[in-house]
């Protein structure tokens, strides 16, 4: 059993929660440890030092991310790793020219892979029926976001930073031609690991209260409204002190999903998926 936290834990622990909610003590500090500390201090951060990562290092976050869940043990994902600049600029051009893909000194795109899992079958000559199912895909999806969580968690305990970029499903079609990837293998979204360059810092972004996303017994809608109303307050200042486009969240929400347009390519993902060799039945 965890001692109590001493008042120096207890502080830290306040000014994170707070940080993140924009609000008071949530519920009172009973327990407290380092990895708490490390996911609570989680900022997306999107300017880094070329200093490239010690030997060793991403090794050890791959092995993190490995020891993340994956269902029914099928490890339906993988993962590249971009060092290489130019081609770190030819997939920034694909994310909308994110400067932050050229500079970090490593970008892992993953992938949702179910290329190994038909490779093995057909070697023993057996066809895969569940392969083209949604829900197939949608394992390999999980697994990969899930692997990536795990890295990001371990980089961050390291002392480096990281963002992620979804951007790169703007043309996956690219990406897979530039990372030559076979059929039935997609790229997710990729990610950022490196230094964070002191000269920009990046802060820690409030998310939705806790009355917003946490129900208990039952869903409801109208319970929401009073910590969507306060989140969309708290991420107005948020944006006005990072000097940021303040919109607050609920504009946000709406500009992000009222038009086709606004979804940069991506609408096209149910073709894309078919070429990429998944039917999706």
């Amino acid at each position: 059993m965890n001692a109590r936290p001493d008042e120096a834990t207890l502080k830290l622990a306040r000014e994170l929660l707070h940080a993140r909610y924009r609000a008071g003590d949530i519920a009172g500090v009973s327990a407290w440890n380092d990895t708490l500390a490390t996911l609570l201090s989680h900022r997306s951060v999107r300017a880094y030092q070329s200093t490239p990562l010690p030997d060793g290092t991403l090794e050890l976050i791959v092995a993190a991310a490995q020891s993340a869940a994956t269902s029914s043990n099928l490890q339906t994902w993988s993962v590249v790793a971009v060092e290489d600049a130019d081609r770190k600029a030819k997939l920034s051009a694909v994310a909308a020219n994110q400067a932050h893909i050229r500079e970090c000194p490593v970008f892992l795109v993953w992938l949702a892979d179910l290329a190994r899992v038909d490779h093995l079958a057909k070697s023993r000559g057996i066809s895969l029926a569940a392969l083209p199912f949604v829900e197939t895909f949608l394992i390999a999806v999980i697994d990969a976001a899930l692997a990536a969580q795990n890295a990001v968690v371990a980089a961050e305990s390291l002392g480096l930073s990281t963002v992620y970029i979804g951007a790169l499903r703007n043309d996956p079609e690219t990406v897979a031609a530039e990372l030559q990837l076979p059929p039935r293998v997609m790229p997710v979204f990729g990610l950022c690991i490196g230094y964070a360059d002191p000269a920009r810092p990046a802060d820690i972004k409030p998310r939705l209260g806790q009355g917003a996303v946490l129900h208990r017994e039952h869903y409801s809608i109208p319970a929401q409204q009073e910590g969507i109303d306060e989140f969309d307050t708290a991420l107005l200042a948020f944006q006005k002190e990072q000097k940021m486009r303040a919109v607050g969240w609920i504009e946000l929400v709406i500009n992000r999903l009222a038009t086709i347009p606004a979804m940069m390519g991506r609408e096209r993902l149910r073709e894309v998926l078919r070429t990429f060799s998944f039917d999706l039945d």
